[in-house]
């Protein structure tokens, strides 16, 4: 096994290894892309785990400047992941600079950054996750539409904003809210936790607020998933794969609130690969009917 598939071998363990939701989705994927979107995601992954990790804030700025540099001089590293994700941009147009805007949004975790309203939490999960979403995009390919990049933003958008409402308790323990200081302010919500250590909530507002978030959420979902059709079928596969887990945890708390206060809500593995199975089911079928319908002459009247 030579450098490169030693490299890309790493990217797929800890891909298989951290990714509980995305795995099911990029191992839809035929090879060449599903070695390239592991590296893509195990870069990332580095870059969260400095965020959410338990270095000092000062190592935490310097790990961040560490992996910055190394993206864009990856001569200076023999990193299997850099050297993954080098090679990976070399056979696809991956956007490197959406790890600067990855990194960016990590930077603000690190500089504990609050949201004053819904727009700057946006700004926020853009970075975050919107960057994510155009990186795999670079690698899923995409059809005609010129508006796929700003989809596949929206759709990381969405699965960023499930990620915040399944987390309130988590973070609120590291010190962190993301919810906008304006809706907390609109609803009288005030978080903090019980004797018992789960979310306050005596009169239901903070139910309300998420309820009202999780319903936004859904639309994002609506507006990214327009992206499904601008990509080939194993692709649209892994696509709907990764945003049909967090949309389906989405709409259970939409429907059940109150079961993130005192743990951090998840599907079983069974529920996410029969989530990755359908997935793949529809556009195996969208496939076969995108074929049939290019094998079948248009009438010269109608084109």
């Amino acid at each position: 096994m030579n450098s490169i598939d030693t490299a890309y071998s790493a990217c797929e363990q800890i891909t298989r290894t951290a990714a509980k939701n995305f795995y099911y989705g990029i191992r839809l994927l035929p090879p060449d892309k599903r070695s390239a979107l592991c590296s893509l995601y195990a870069l990332a992954r580095r870059i969260d785990d400095i965020g959410d990790g338990d270095l000092a804030p000062g190592a935490k700025n310097e790990a961040l400047a560490a992996v910055r540099k190394s993206l864009h001089d990856p001569e200076t590293t023999r990193d299997p992941v850099i050297t993954a994700v080098t090679h990976a941009a070399q056979r696809y147009p991956v956007p490197l600079g959406a790890f600067d805007e990855l990194i960016d949004g990590v930077q603000m975790d690190v500089d504990g950054v609050d949201y004053a309203d819904f727009g700057e939490l946006t700004s926020y999960c853009r970075c975050v996750a919107g960057s994510v979403g155009r990186l795999c995009l670079s690698v899923f390919g995409t059809g005609t539409d010129p508006r796929a990049p700003l989809f596949a933003d929206q759709l990381g958008i969405a699965l960023q904003q499930t990620n915040i409402l399944r987390d309130i308790r988590e973070d609120l323990l590291n010190g962190r809210v993301y919810l906008p200081q304006a809706e907390l302010d609109r609803f009288g919500v005030r978080l903090e936790l019980d004797a018992g250590g789960a979310l306050r909530d005596p009169d239901g507002r903070l139910a309300a607020l998420i309820r009202h978030a999780a319903e936004r959420a859904e639309d994002w979902y609506c507006l990214g998933l327009r992206l499904l059709p601008e990509l080939d079928p194993r692709s649209a596969a892994c696509c709907a794969a990764m945003a049909g887990i967090y949309r389906q945890l989405n709409a259970r708390i939409l429907a059940n609130p109150v079961a993130v206060y005192d743990r951090r809500m998840s599907l079983s593995a069974w529920e996410k690969a029969g989530v990755a199975s359908t997935a793949l089911l529809r556009s195996s079928v969208l496939g076969a009917t995108r074929s049939t319908k290019s094998r079948t002459p248009v009438p010269e009247e109608l084109r």
